[in-house]
Parts: structure tokens; C-alpha cells; sequence
């Protein structure tokens, strides 16, 4: 497997196996604790090799800095079946999140694994900026 595209946004697409993104990001910012973004979308592009072929379990898993789970892991399954006359096949694979709670500040990440090992990682930085006191 190799992944050509793996990105938090404001919101994806598959049209007939293109994917559109919208507003990719990589920091949210807060004034406020505990902070609720209330919506966006994991967008990945992969691709599969013959010797990918088969059931699959792809799994993301949105992780604090220390490694615990701010909410459940998401598990897709996946069939590989390349055509015979293909070198690699290529799918989209859009999840959308809404109302995701952040406790505390810090770096977060979405953990991509396949069957188990992870092969990717998207990182988050959330940063608290209070108002000016009056």
C-alpha cells in the first residue's frame, strides 16, 4: 500500500474516483477549553499493489500526545481485487467527524494503520489563545 494523499480538512469528495478537499489544516485555535470543532473530514488516497491483494483492514485512530484515544477508532474494511491487466488499483476514502472534543491543548494525531501496522500519521496541533482580559 502507498498513500498518496492523507490530510485533515473541512471537507472532501470522491467524484468518480477523483478526490476533491476542501480547507485542508493542521492547527485549530481556541479561546475556549474544552474545544468542540464541529466538523471536518480525514480524506485519504491509497494505493494498492497485487501483493495487496485481499480482505484488508484499514483503521484510523485520532490520538492524544500521549497515545490515548480521543474518540473511537474507525475500522473500514477493504476487498483489493486488481483487474489482471492493472499494475495498481487507487481508492478514496473520506470520513467525516463531527463534534470533536478536545480537552486540553497540544499535538493530536490520526494514526493510519493496515491490518494492524500503522503506516502514516496525521498530525493536529490544537492551541489555546484566551481573549484579552478587559
Amino acid at each position: 500500500m502507498n498513500i498518496q494523499v492523507a490530510v485533515l480538512c473541512d471537507a472532501a469528495t470522491d467524484d468518480n474516483g477523483k478526490l476533491n478537499l476542501l480547507g485542508a489544516f493542521d492547527t485549530i485555535y481556541t479561546q475556549q477549553l474544552p474545544a468542540v470543532h464541529p466538523q471536518c473530514s480525514i480524506a485519504l488516497r491509497l494505493t494498492f499493489a497485487n501483493e495487496d491483494e485481499g480482505a484488508r483492514k484499514l483503521r484510523l485512530s485520532f490520538v492524544d500526545a500521549d497515545g490515548h484515544s480521543i474518540m473511537p477508532g474507525i475500522d473500514i474494511p477493504v476487498e483489493v481485487s486488481l483487474p489482471g491487466d492493472s499494475h495498481f488499483g487507487t481508492r478514496n476514502f473520506i470520513v467525516n467527524i463531527q463534534q470533536l472534543k478536545f480537552e486540553q491543548p497540544g499535538l493530536y494525531s490520526i494514526d493510519i494503520a493496515l491490518d494492524e501496522k500503522t503506516h502514516a500519521s496525521i498530525p493536529l496541533l490544537v492551541k489555546h489563545n484566551p481573549p484579552p482580559a478587559a
